[in-house]
């Protein structure tokens, strides 16, 4: 479903990312662990078609993202670090508004539905945004990207301002997903979440694909210990 071939990006000749090579298959999640600056949010605007590689070819579903980019973001649901919502709406009119620009049309109970599934309470449905914490808009966010339905989840730094419950929630959502057949990347610092959440993991250092292991092959220790080896080398 996602394809990234020899995919090089720098900008003002310092490297972003450099001879990247990934592949994730439908029903799988892939966890991208690095530091600020590692590469990961430049691959997922790369997959988002905002930029376009310098080499290489990123494609999803076959498609090309630099020559169809809105194609491809059909088949997108996209969670960021911070979520933009409209302060002087709810949350579930915020969710109404997202999905009809997607040309989806969903009844008050199944938007508060798609709502309470990603965590937030039922009595904050109606209240403005603009009172919402961090972790209250995430989570509006993540059900935007749910109610779409998409093929495809791009998640950057998802679980930021979410506490535990909210986090596990997440957790839970992502793998209900990948098991209805999404294929799904999240980008983190989170290791013992990308762990615990992802099938496979791509450590990146520098705009390099350093490191690719199986979840299941190693420990949540095990991978803090492999990380920081990365980091400090």
């Amino acid at each position: 479903m996602i394809q990234i071939q020899d995919v090089s990006k720098s900008f003002k000749g310092d490297f972003a990312v450099q001879n990247l090579n990934l592949e994730v298959k439908k029903g799988e999640i892939l966890g991208l662990l690095g530091a600020n600056g590692a590469g990961k949010s430049t691959t997922i605007n790369m997959l988002l078609g905002f930029l376009n590689p310098d080499s290489g070819k990123v494609s999803i579903n076959a498609i090309d993202t630099s020559q169809n980019a809105q194609e491809t973001r059909k088949l997108i649901g996209y969670i960021p670090e911070n979520v933009n919502l409209y302060p002087y709406l709810s949350g579930l009119e915020n969710l109404d508004y997202f999905c009809k620009l997607a040309g989806l049309n969903y009844s008050k109970t199944e938007l508060e539905d798609y709502l309470t599934s990603c965590g937030l309470a039922s009595d904050a449905h109606l209240k403005k945004v603009s009172g919402y914490s961090k972790g209250m808009r995430q989570k509006v966010g993540i059900a935007i990207a749910y109610a779409k339905k998409a093929k495809v989840y791009l998640l950057d730094e998802p679980a930021s301002g979410l506490d535990p419950l909210a986090s596990n929630e997440l957790s839970l959502l992502l793998q209900k997903l990948a098991s209805e057949g999404a294929t799904i990347i999240m980008a983190s610092h989170d290791i013992f979440r990308v762990r615990e959440v992802c099938n496979r993991i791509g450590i990146l250092k520098k705009g390099i694909l350093v490191k690719e292991l199986n979840s299941k092959d190693v420990s949540a220790n095990e991978l803090e210990t492999l990380y920081l080896k990365f980091m400090q080398n």
